[in-house]
């Protein structure tokens, strides 16, 4: 096949090229994609058969960003690529959320779908491209596939909506929005914002829909000229009509009477649909039983489906008894654990999130290093769940995709509220120790009374409900349900999560499974969770009105300090030997950071005797000597005509001979001084051409009775003119030390005298 290409134009005039039939021609599909100096090659192949007993859809998406695509080496050892970073995970989620439903239900062949990042100037975010890349591939193979969809992110922008803006536009975004759509559906949600309304929501998410239709008609003519409209055929599935019929008859009544006897407890119900089940496999003859189990557990999930669907649409009966717009029963604790630094559970129904808050200092902050994402961060979230939480027997492994994205959720729904000036670096630990429905939106709320426990002053606080939709395909009827459970996620057609604060959505997350849902179901659901948020943030303000007016006593206490550019280096020392002294002799962290105002230093300690000593030792850095105040030094070396003494950190001074008594001293052996000795100086003078400092003893004690000024030029000496004010001392002791006088390269004139050369100029 010759190279194809397709050209789409943005409002703002950049362009995104569609290119196929030039590179991965052994794959099933593969699309290169181009904007601006950004490139991505997104490959699919799918198996020709499904593998025998699988009845689902075994899509797997993989997104990988190649860091020579930045001209820049992996870090580590290797110097090469390894495992998914959290961002390339989010953003294969983001694209398998919107494929995933749009396979045909039948399809079960095994599907990998990649997309990798192979040129990146750092302008364009290539994230949003990753889902037209992929769907394009779908489009130009024989993969049956019900698109082709596409994904862009909205941002608003000095209160205009940009489609896929830059790096350095979304700096200024106030929400973004990642949405994924087919040219009639909105399929996938994500994003996060700052308090916006329901109705400034859904103007972002029409502007986002128009745009996609555009890539959706160009990856429709892309198909068309590379011959890609006819697709595979295919058979996955073996069905028996006359069982299907039959269990359906005799199951559907049974599994409708449990939907509607509305009990709360999820393992009852399950039995009770088990049991059903079970029942009809029993009745089988002895000798079918074996071959028709698969079948039959198959048909009853679906007749199961369907009870619970006509159930709530019918009754208006939800699983456990609840009305349509009813939030289970919660209750919530702060400070329940006496180790962290701040703690909550918080339990709806049958989910529970134990969460917990530790502040750290800057050296705790996360270092991130991802191809195109350089940084740090100082508010973290991570979420657990353990199989145990859903009454499962088997081991705990490593976090897989689900947590990381359901963390990355609740990270963005409290990320804006958490204060701007903060010093701490906070992590947020949630731990799901049961579930059924909407754990991320528990990680919220339990993280929320966390940090309010941990004396976090949050802007305001956020909670989060998770809805659902039940539809009739047959009918306009429809049933909008808020906090849904985790049957009715599995049985709906949407799962909508929106968090937010009383004043606006700080973040949501949408999943949609049906065909034309229209902005005004959107809409009342949008107005149906904001109902349910306030409800669930009366009660948060009900446990915990504000946060505590101080940290608890084992949070370790952050002082702040700014220092003049020119003096970072002399906190620091060479090779880090100052602040590593510091924090030695204080038992206290300090970090320190360039900013623009300065040198930004962090002291923590968790007492404040440590972090009063490091204070003083870090003043006593970057304090400027001042004439005529008195120091505490340390002798650190004699030499014959004085000695230097160290009488601030790292700032040495001459305490000359004839500045240590009111008497003359023959040499330094009289003085009684060596190195090591702590001695009380005065600081005399200091050079403002060399920035030497000259010191004096005598200066700090009595004169003799009967001392005159004459008796000093007996003796050979010269005074100072002022008091604190000489002008660097004798020139005779100058001379005595191998020094040069103050005027330029010149010497005294003396000297020059001796030397038998008198000529200035020459000199």
């Amino acid at each position: 096949m010759n190279p194809i290409k397709k050209t789409i134009t943005l409002a703002d005039g950049r362009e995104i090229t569609l290119e196929t039939g030039k590179l991965a021609k052994q794959a099933d599909g593969a699309v290169e994609l181009r904007m601006g100096n950004t490139m991505l090659l997104a490959t699919v192949v799918s198996a020709k058969e499904a593998g025998e007993g699988v009845d689902f859809m075994p899509l797997q998406v993989e997104y990988k960003e190649k860091f020579s695509a930045a001209g820049r080496f992996p870090g580590g050892f290797l110097k090469r690529e390894g495992r998914a970073n959290d961002y390339e995970i989010l953003t294969s989620r983001l694209v398998d959320r919107v494929l995933r439903p749009l396979f045909p239900d039948n399809y079960h062949a095994d599907t990998f779908v990649n997309i990798t990042l192979y040129s990146s100037d750092g302008v364009d975010m290539p994230d949003a491209l990753a889902g037209l890349a992929a769907s394009a591939a779908l489009a130009v193979s024989d993969i049956p596939f019900h698109g082709p969809i596409s994904e862009v992110r909205v941002a608003r922008i000095d209160g205009k909506f940009v489609i896929n803006p830059t790096f350095e536009q979304l700096e200024k975004a106030d929400m973004e929005l990642m949405v994924g759509a087919t040219y009639d559906n909105i399929m996938m949600v994500e994003g996060e914002m700052n308090e916006v309304s329901e109705a400034e929501l859904l103007e972002a998410l029409k502007t986002a829909h128009a745009a996609i239709k555009e890539q959706c008609v160009a990856q429709l003519e892309l198909a068309k000229e590379a011959n890609a409209e006819t697709k595979r055929e295919y058979c996955h599935e073996v069905n028996d009509e006359e069982l299907r019929a039959d269990v359906k008859a005799k199951c559907y009544d049974k599994a409708y009477a449990v939907a509607k006897a509305g009990c709360a407890d999820k393992h009852w119900r399950q039995d009770q649909f088990d049991a059903i089940c079970a029942e009809y496999i029993e009745s089988l003859p002895e000798e079918e039983r074996d071959e028709k189990t698969p079948l039959v557990k198959r048909y009853y999930h679906d007749v199961e489906k369907e009870a619970v669907r006509r159930c709530i649409l019918d009754e208006g009966v939800r699983l456990d008894g609840r009305k349509t717009t009813q939030i289970r029963p919660i209750w919530c604790e702060v400070d329940y654990i006496p180790g962290p630094h701040g703690s909550a559970v918080f339990t709806r129904g049958e989910t529970q999130s134990l969460s917990t808050v530790t502040l750290g200092t800057k050296l705790d902050e996360k270092i991130l290093d991802d191809v195109l994402n350089q940084g740090r961060e100082r508010f973290l979230l991570h979420y657990n769940f353990p199989p145990f939480s859903t009454g499962e027997a088997k081991a705990q492994r490593g976090v897989g995709r689900r947590e990381i994205g359901h963390g990355n959720l609740a990270h963005r729904a409290l990320k804006r509220m958490f204060p701007d000036d903060f010093p701490y670096t906070c992590r947020v630990v949630s731990d799901i120790l049961e579930s059924n429905g909407s754990s991320s939106m528990a990680t919220v709320c339990a993280g929320t009374l966390a940090l309010l426990d941990a004396g976090v002053k949050m802007k305001k606080p956020v909670s989060g409900i998770a809805m659902g939709l039940i539809t009739d395909t047959e009918s306009p009827k429809y049933a909008i349900l808020s906090d849904i459970l985790g049957d009715e996620d599995h049985l709906g057609d949407m799962d909508f999560k929106v968090t937010g604060t009383r004043d606006g959505i700080t973040a949501t997350q949408m999943d949609i499974k049906c065909d034309g849902l229209s902005y005004e179901i959107l809409e009342r659901a949008l107005n149906q969770a904001r109902d349910g948020r306030l409800h669930i943030l009366d009660i948060i303000e009900a446990t915990i009105p504000a946060p505590r007016e101080d940290y608890k006593p084992h949070v370790p206490r952050i002082v702040t300090m700014l220092i003049p550019k020119e003096l970072i280096g002399a906190v620091i020392g060479p090779g880090g030997k100052v602040i590593q002294g510091i924090q030695e002799a204080s038992g206290a962290t300090v970090s320190i950071d360039e900013i623009d105002e300065g040198g930004y230093i962090e002291v923590a300690g968790t007492n404040k005797a440590s972090i009063d000593k490091a204070l003083e030792m870090i003043n006593a850095i970057v304090e400027l000597p001042e004439e005529g105040k008195t120091y505490h030094g340390v002798v650190r070396s004699i030499m014959d005509f004085g000695a230097f003494v160290e009488f601030m950190p790292n700032r040495d001074g001459l305490l000359h001979i004839s500045e240590i008594s009111w008497e003359r001293l023959p040499d330094m052996e009289a003085s009684g001084l060596k190195e090591g000795d702590e001695v009380e100086v005065k600081l005399l003078e200091v050079d403002k051409k060399t920035g030497k400092f000259r010191l004096s003893m005598r200066a700090l004690l009595p004169k003799p009775e009967g001392w005159t000024e004459p008796q000093r030029r007996e003796r050979g000496e010269r005074g100072p003119r002022r008091e604190g004010n000489d002008r660097g001392g004798d020139r005779n002791f100058r001379r005595d030390r191998g020094e040069r006088g103050d005027r330029g390269e010149r010497g005294p004139r003396r000297e020059r005298r001796e030397r038998g050369n008198d000529d200035h100029t020459n000199e």
